[in-house]
């Protein structure tokens, strides 16, 4: 490593690696390893030795360079004020769950109300995720190209419009549109996830990504409570527009909303990226590293092809079916949790299917305080899904918990074929959610860490826009289908798990403990190795 020295000094203070890379280095071939000599006060000092996973002392923040990136800089800024309103303001976009939710609640309300064939209850589950599966690309390409935040304020906005509209529809035909475009607006909703990874320090990545996804939880159970006080009152119209008010929290606050400072960087406004950073370390009260701010090489932005070069395309056809698989079953759970409880268990469900078609076609059942109160319990298990996701996620790995999560989902499915009673229903339903929730939160972690800046908001938006493809599918699974065999519906759900189980462990690349990658030229995690926990040499497997 090459020597720094300074006259009349002569002592090592500090060996550490540098977390970007500088266009001095570039030029001259310098590595990535520095030590400090400072001759003529002390001899005694022994050099300082990091754990694994400890960040570079911000006093030590590039001591001896004139350049540093915006990793760089979001490392030696750390976690602090400004990232827990950043948490509470994406929260609250992210807390579109209750339009989600919604959907097992409104369709057995509306089957009974309009007398709804099932077929035509579905395509009201279906129709949402259509409209979330043809935007959430739009809304990633969006996001490269014109900025994180111009993509999420703009999404929330038409999603929080078409959302109070829907509480006015007067026929089938309208909330069948109208559900569409709440659908279409609820696609670039996840890029909130995007925006708000890109501000977080390496240690504290994965834990605040699945700390906002309390949000989504929190929006879960609020839309359960909220139907059991408003739809024996006001009736599914009013739970319709409340249902709207996370999202107008954030339409009021989004103006605090910074961009990114990574893709102005990127797209080369390297003034704005540096305000954004500087705005950082003054709410955190911390210094800002030392020398000029290093300009990425500007690259084209949110272009599909990128998803597909060598280095890419094993891992992108993966999440694919990956975040296919996530909300295929989440989602499929949610429609037979209501399925579930209102036959009261497995076993009778498709003989009262059989003794409720037999019966006049208006005949129909609303849910019960006793199925509100099971939903919601099975509602609040994406609370322990959230911590068991916490727990695993940084010991064992994103891959590992993914299958885990699968596979967990996978087996209490096949336990859903014993004729068990009610409480014991609930209890795997429980099992069953918590561990499908939190897989698909750690996918939220991999995906916006495995892809580089370029294209990381159009990655993302690309496997969200595959997870609603089976989103659009699983009603016609969990609610159609179901009428003919509960266990054939069943063994679809386990096996598609399991199959999703073995796709997470052949993801080639593993992102724990790593940097963002800022640039595709790169070999990937070139840009940041993780601090003290990985050698250059190390394999990326």
């Amino acid at each position: 490593a090459p020597e720094v020295l300074i006259p009349g000094l002569c002592f090592r203070v500090v060996k550490f690696r540098r977390t970007g890379e500088s266009a001095r280095s570039d030029e001259d071939g310098i590595s990535g390893e520095h030590e400090v000599h400072i001759e003529g006060v002390r001899t005694d000092l022994e050099p300082v030795e990091l754990e694994d996973g400890a960040a570079v002392p911000k006093e030590f923040a590039n001591p001896t360079d004139d350049t540093f990136m915006v990793e760089d800089a979001v490392e030696a800024i750390g976690f602090g004020k400004f990232q827990w309103k950043l948490s509470v303001i994406t929260g609250l976009a992210w807390a579109n769950a209750m339009e989600m939710m919604i959907l097992s609640i409104l369709a057995p309300q509306l089957h009974c109300e309009w007398r709804l064939p099932s077929w035509q209850v579905a395509l009201l589950t279906s129709v949402v995720f259509v409209g979330m599966m043809s935007s959430s690309t739009l809304w990633g390409n969006i996001s490269d190209q014109y900025g994180r935040k111009t993509g999420l304020k703009i999404s929330v906005l038409w999603t929080l419009y078409y959302g109070i509209l829907s509480g006015f529809a007067p026929v089938y035909s309208w909330i069948l549109v109208l559900r569409g475009l709440v659908g279409f607006g609820i696609g670039g909703v996840p890029q909130s996830v995007t925006l708000y990874a890109e501000f977080l320090p390496m240690k504290a990545r994965a834990k605040c990504i699945l700390l906002i996804e309390v949000f989504w939880a929190l929006g879960t159970v609020f839309e359960v409570l909220l139907a059991v006080l408003v739809m024996p009152t006001l009736g599914w119209r009013w739970l319709l527009i409340l249902s709207a008010l996370p999202l107008l929290l954030f339409a009021g606050l989004c103006f605090w909303l910074p961009e990114s400072a990574r893709y102005d960087v990127l797209s080369g406004n390297q003034e704005k990226a540096l305000a954004t950073l500087k705005r950082i370390a003054t709410d955190n009260g911390a210094p800002m590293p030392l020398g000029k701010l290093v300009v990425s090489r500007q690259e084209d932005r949110g272009k599909m092809r990128d998803l597909f070069t060598p280095h890419f395309r094993w891992t992108t056809l993966l999440l694919w079916f990956i975040w296919f698989s996530n909300a295929f079953s989440y989602y499929g759970l949610v429609l037979l949790t209501t399925e579930f409880f209102q036959a009261g268990d497995v076993c009778s469900i498709s003989s009262r299917r059989q003794e409720v078609q037999a019966k006049c076609s208006l005949t129909c059942e609303y849910l019960t305080e006793e199925d509100y109160t099971d939903l919601l319990w099975t509602t609040l298990s994406e609370f322990p899904g959230v911590l068991v996701t916490l727990w695993v996620i940084d010991r064992i790995g994103r891959k590992k918990t993914m299958a885990l999560s699968f596979l967990v989902f996978s087996f209490c499915s096949l336990l859903l074929f014993l004729c068990v009673g009610r409480n014991v229903l609930t209890v795997l339903l429980f099992i069953a959610r918590a561990f499908i929730s939190g897989g698909f939160q750690a996918a939220y972690v991999y995906t916006p860490e495995v892809y580089p800046t370029a294209t990381r908001a159009l990655g993302l938006g690309t496997c969200s826009g595959m997870a609603r493809v089976g989103a659009l599918i699983t009603p016609f699974i969990a609610q159609v289908m179901l009428e003919s065999s509960v266990y054939l519906t069943l063994v679809v759900y386990s096996g598609c798990c399991l199959l999703a189980a073995l796709a997470s462990c052949f993801l080639p690349i593993e992102t724990k403990g790593r940097g963002l990658q800022e640039s595709s030229h790169k070999e990937w995690g070139q840009e940041m190795v993780g601090r003290g926990s990985h050698s250059p040499g190390e394999s990326q497997e």
